[in-house]
């Protein structure tokens, strides 16, 4: 039976959906896995993963495969991004019985899928994919915008943070951060089911550069808490707004005080932009 959010998911495609063809797609003897590359503006939608009662990524994705192949499609992706968060490199993969050519899907999906979810490669995988397991690396970017100046173009992907950001002081922060540390300051409550997971976590390298109006905060590791980029993109924010000095980075880490930080940065300004696999994918 259709939850809330599946018929509301199926309301939003019938509106792009084609006339469908009087013969169905073929299905084949054997359980095939694909991958796709996913990029979507998440502003609409309640998050990636699906939830009964909101429009979730997920669930826009299912339909858009189940209307393709006329098969059950149950979607997993490598990350679960929050509401309002955006990506551009999200991947996923699924399983299906159909003989459609992974073309074929893609290109099928595309006249259903809203304008703000696309496909924009899809493929066959190797046996036992898995994009979540098998990821080696992501990278996600966090949008500032350092003005008080009106700026409604950027509202829905960017943190008018409202003055100047001293950059330099941000990469000094930035510093104590990289490398394997317990995380924990840095995570909000992910909820009952997950607070005893480990906090401890690697990150790869944070880079802080002005582009245009924006100041972009790129963070890669191969995985990250809940809200973890986002409390680490506040942080520094509040570094590069002369509200503490680097140290305080330093500090709040080694103190393992979610306490001592701001609230986590808001999520428009959040996009995963890549997930790295080992072969290349």
């Amino acid at each position: 039976m259709d939850t809330r959010a599946r018929a509301a998911a199926r309301k939003l495609l019938q509106r792009r959906v084609r006339r469908k063809s009087a013969n169905p797609p073929p299905v084949g003897d054997v359980k095939r896995r694909f991958r796709a590359v996913v990029a979507y503006n998440g502003t609409g939608y309640a998050g990636f993963q699906r939830q009964r009662d909101h429009v979730s990524v997920q669930e826009v994705l299912e339909v858009a495969l189940e209307d393709a192949t006329r098969l059950p499609a149950v979607v997993l992706g490598a990350g679960r991004t929050d509401a309002g968060v955006h990506a551009d490199g999200q991947v996923i993969s699924f399983d299906s019985m159909t003989a459609l050519p992974a073309s074929a899907i893609r290109h099928m999906c595309d006249h259903v899928l809203p304008e703000d979810v696309k496909v924009r490669r899809l493929e066959e995988a190797p046996p036992g994919f898995n994009p979540q397991r098998d990821a080696v690396s992501k990278l996600y970017r966090y949008s500032l915008l350092p003005t008080l100046e009106p700026l409604p173009r950027w509202r829905d992907v960017a943190w008018q943070v409202g003055a100047s950001l001293d950059i330099e002081k941000m990469r000094a922060g930035a510093a104590h951060l990289v490398g394997t540390h317990d995380f924990v300051a840095f995570r909000s409550d992910p909820g009952p089911g997950r607070r005893d997971q480990a906090t401890v976590r690697t990150i790869h390298g944070i880079e802080l550069r002005p582009m245009g109006e924006l100041v972009l905060l790129d963070a890669s590791g191969p995985g990250f808490l809940y809200m973890m980029v986002r409390n680490v993109a506040s942080a520094l924010a509040s570094v590069g707004l002369g509200e503490h000095g680097p140290e305080w980075i330093a500090e709040t880490l080694a103190a393992g005080e979610r306490g001592r930080l701001p609230p986590p940065a808001p999520a428009q300004g959040l996009t995963l932009v890549r997930v790295d696999y080992r072969d290349g994918f």
